[in-house]
C-alpha cells in the first residue's frame, strides 16, 4: 500500500510540475488540459548584415480540449535594414495543433502532435523570414517530445509552402531540456534550453543552422524566458547572414 500511494503522489507531482516548461525557440507537444488559455509574447531581436528586426508579436493560445490547440499571432515590427525602414503590423498567423499519440509512465511522458501554421500576407513585403513577407505561407509539421522528471527532448520536421514567393522550406528542430530544480507544487521551475533549428531553402539554395542557449524561470501559472540564438552553419547569401537574435519572453496560463 505504502508503494502505490507513493506511486499515486509521483504522478500526481508530474502532473502538476512537469520537469520543463515550454521551450524557447523549439516547440513541445505536451498540452496542459482543455479550456484553458495561454497569453505570450516573444520578443525577438534579430541582427544580421542586412540590418536590425525588433519582431513583437502578442499570442492567444486556446486549448479547446486537452488534445488540441488553436491560436491567433498578431506581431509587431520595427526594421532598421540597408535597403528599407519602418514599423508596423507583421504578418499575422493563426496556428492548430492536435495530439494523436500519447504514451504516459511514472514520471515520463511522449507525445507526438500534428501542427499547422497559416501566415497571412498582413506584414511589409520586407522578405525577412517568419517576420514580414507580405506572402501567404502555409506550414505543416509533426513535433513530438520525451520529458521525464530530470529531462525533455522535443523534436520537429516540417515543410513551409509559400505559393508565391520563393520562401519555401525545409524546418527541423531539436531542443533538450534540463531541469535545475526539483519537481514541486505549486509549481516551481528554473530550466536551461539547448535547442537546434535548422532551415533549408532550396528555391533560394540557403541552408542555416542555427543554436540557442536558454534559461527559463516559471513560478504557478507564469514564465519567463531569456535565450540567445547563434549561427552554426551558414550557406546563405552574404547580406542575410545571421550574426545572432535574442529572444525575451513571458507567458501567463488561465
Amino acid at each position: 500500500m505504502k508503494h502505490i500511494i507513493m506511486v499515486a503522489l509521483m504522478v500526481f507531482a508530474f502532473a502538476k510540475a512537469y520537469a520543463q516548461g515550454p521551450p524557447i525557440t523549439a516547440d513541445k507537444p505536451i498540452m496542459l488540459g482543455g479550456n484553458s488559455f495561454t497569453m505570450k509574447t516573444l520578443t525577438e531581436i534579430r541582427n544580421t548584415e542586412r540590418g536590425t528586426a525588433v519582431y513583437v508579436p502578442v499570442m492567444l493560445h486556446y486549448l479547446p480540449t486537452a488534445n488540441s490547440l488553436i491560436a491567433l499571432h498578431v506581431p509587431y515590427v520595427n526594421y532598421d535594414l540597408s535597403d528599407t525602414s519602418g514599423s508596423g503590423l507583421a504578418d499575422m498567423k493563426i496556428m492548430g495543433k492536435y495530439q494523436f499519440y500519447r504514451k504516459d509512465g511514472t514520471g515520463r511522458t511522449f507525445r507526438m502532435v500534428a501542427k499547422t501554421l497559416q501566415t497571412l500576407p498582413t506584414g511589409q513585403e520586407i522578405d525577412v523570414m517568419d517576420i514580414s513577407t507580405g506572402k501567404y505561407s502555409g506550414y505543416y509539421g509533426i513535433v513530438s517530445g520525451l520529458e521525464t522528471l530530470k529531462y525533455g527532448i522535443s523534436t520537429e520536421i516540417g515543410y513551409n509552402w509559400m505559393p508565391d514567393g520563393s520562401l519555401d522550406e525545409f524546418r527541423t528542430k531539436l531542443g533538450f531540456g534540463l531541469p535545475l530544480l526539483k519537481p514541486q507544487y505549486p509549481n516551481k521551475q528554473l530550466n536551461l534550453y539547448f535547442e537546434y533549428n535548422s532551415v533549408w531553402l532550396h528555391e533560394r539554395d540557403w541552408y542555416q543552422l542555427l543554436y540557442a542557449q536558454g534559461i527559463q524561470y516559471a513560478r504557478k501559472n507564469i514564465t519567463f524566458d531569456l535565450a540567445v540564438q547563434l549561427p552554426l552553419i551558414q550557406d546563405i547569401a552574404d547580406d542575410r547572414a545571421l550574426n545572432y537574435s535574442v529572444f525575451v519572453g513571458t507567458r501567463y496560463t488561465f
